[in-house]
């Protein structure tokens, strides 16, 4: 499809523009500048023509800050990859410095450009937008992203030289997202894999602001990579971008197949890592422990089982988790990553059929027979997979009520002893029979 980039200097309504071309509220909007760093990715349609989006960061100049910087980074390759590009500007702002700086970068790129005067809310300042005919990009369009006036009359010319095309075909692909706490390497992981600057990465914790999404197609791998934002606790999260962050690392571990958990190797398992260990288990989803900077950590024999050891005492009484120890900058086991996510995508989708469901449960259940409740003696007649987004099990028995937990847990070993189900919740219920 064609791709249209939305560029301009910092904080001239790019997001919100980004969001009414899309139809959601993907990108985070706020009156301050530097609220969008990496690329944002999504699909538009008009007039029965789609064409892709890229929601870009405040273009600045020559700044030596350590986000501007790789923020410009960002704007050039959605330049590059870009068909068409939407350069905004500001109505009650005027010609600045950046503008005329920017646009010169924009004559250069000699792609076709649609000069958006933002900000004409009222029709008394529709006139203020000729004064950006200085820029010698043609005509200024005046529009408002906030209440969509002019944006009709825009995307008319924006669509009008695109062939018709048919309605992208979104594969539904695994979707596997990044989450930690900041600064811990997620986004440098996604570099990684993709082998390009697909999201800011600096030293400073906070770097990633929205849910990045990115297609990773190789090495036999055909899935969604999800970066994230790092979640503090809440009594850290003070900014409305960072809170407004929070909600799109928590939507995008509702949505995603499986969660890869990244811990920093130096600092060891923490306090929120058990934190957000615990949104993925609420949520259902498969969990992958990623152990990063392992390059910085001084090894002696068996440092890496102790590790582990330590992991998974903390993490009990959940188990079967796969934890493996990665350098998202030496590139060590990355794809291992993968090939561990892939695994438990599959088991979470694993069925068993009743019969031989059947046969081993028993077993086990003779083995090791429910406890008894007041004198009444607990018999499980029969166990059955039920269709779920995790491997749920329905076990039918005389008293469902006075099954205690510590017999679900063993219960549910043995179906992870026999059957796998490594990385992935599963849940047991009990009925009447």
């Amino acid at each position: 499809m064609p791709v249209a980039a939305i560029v301009g200097r910092p904080n001239v309504g790019k997001s919100t523009l980004f969001n009414r071309l899309t139809g959601g509220k993907t990108a985070i909007v706020d009156d301050v500048s530097g609220v969008t760093r990496d690329r944002h990715y999504g699909f538009a349609e008009w007039s029965g023509k789609h064409f892709t989006v890229i929601d870009t960061g405040g273009y600045v100049a020559e700044s030596s800050d350590v986000f501007e910087a790789a923020i410009r980074e960002q704007v050039h390759i959605a330049m590059q990859e870009a068909d068409m590009l939407f350069f905004m500007v500001d109505v009650r702002e005027g010609i600045t410095g950046l503008d005329r700086e920017f646009a010169e970068i924009i004559r250069r790129s000699k792609k076709p450009v649609f000069l958006l005067a933002n900000k004409v809310d009222t029709f008394e300042v529709e006139n203020e937008a000729f004064e950006f005919y200085e820029l010698g990009l043609g005509d200024p369009i005046p529009v408002s992203a906030a209440n969509g006036q002019g944006t009709g009359e825009f995307l008319d010319l924006a669509v009008a030289a695109l062939t018709p095309d048919e309605k992208p075909v979104v594969p539904d692909l695994p979707k596997f997202a990044i989450v930690g706490r900041p600064n811990v390497g997620k986004s440098s992981l996604v570099n990684t894999f993709l082998g390009n600057s697909a999201a800011i990465v600096t030293p400073v914790a906070g770097t990633t602001r929205d849910a990045i999404h990115t297609r990773y197609n190789a090495f036999g791998h055909d899935i969604m990579l999800v970066d994230t934002a790092g979640l503090r606790r809440r009594a850290n999260v003070i900014e409305n971008v960072e809170f407004y962050s929070t909600l799109r690392t928590i939507k995008a571990i509702q949505e995603c197949d499986v969660a890869l958990l990244m811990i920093d190797a130096t600092e060891g398992l923490q306090a929120q890592d058990l934190h957000i260990l615990g949104m993925i288990i609420k949520e259902q989803k498969g969990i992958v422990i990623l152990v990063n900077k392992w390059d910085l950590i001084e090894k002696v024999t068996n440092t890496a089982k102790e590790i582990t050891r330590k992991i998974e005492e903390k993490i009990a009484p959940l188990s079967g988790v796969p934890i493996l120890f990665i350098s998202a900058i030496t590139k060590q086991r990355v794809l291992k990553t993968l090939e561990a996510a892939m695994e438990v995508f599959q088991e979470k989708r694993r069925s068993i059929p009743t019969g031989k469901l059947n046969e081993v449960m028993q077993e086990a259940i003779h083995a090791h027979h429910p406890p008894s409740h007041r004198g009444k003696i607990i018999r499980i007649k029969y166990v059955t997979q039920v269709p779920a987004s995790v491997p749920t099990f329905l076990f039918f028995c005389n008293h469902p009520k006075h099954v205690k937990e510590n017999y679900k847990r063993y219960l549910e070993n043995q179906l992870r002893e026999n059957f796998g189900f490594r990385g992935v919740p599963v849940n047991i219920f009990f009925r009447e029979k």
